[in-house]
């Protein structure tokens, strides 16, 4: 996705925050930046672009009254990283999440992310 395309300010994640596959509990990733409406991680897994994910976010207490947040998210792009050719960027949209897990989202997107913009 090219930034001309984007209405979202993305924002560069502080934490090392592990994104998995909510069924099988797998490392899909980790949050590399984040906006209101999605986010991008940084993976080594073979991730397929246009498909539908069934994520799961580990928290901490200082974001969330829950454990963890489960959401479906799209993938939308895939592109090498430029620093490790071992690891790929993904750029997720996220198209169903409960309204109190957005909640927590929206607290993690706000409390990790820094004001840097790509």
């Amino acid at each position: 996705m090219s930034a001309e395309r984007r209405n979202l300010k993305r924002r560069r994640c502080n934490y090392y925050v592990k994104v998995v596959d909510n069924a099988t509990r797998q490392l899909v990733g980790y949050f590399a930046d984040l906006s209101e409406q999605g986010f991008k991680v940084d993976s080594s897994q073979p991730i397929v672009v246009n498909k539908d994910y069934n994520l799961r976010v580990d928290l901490a207490s200082d974001v969330s009254d829950k454990a963890f947040i489960a959401f479906v998210a799209r993938s939308r792009w895939l592109r090498p990283d430029a620093l490790d050719p071992s690891q790929v960027n993904v750029g997720f949209q996220i198209v169903n999440i409960s309204e109190h897990d957005n909640q927590i989202f929206q607290r993690v997107v706000a409390q990790y992310g820094t004001d840097s913009v790509w």
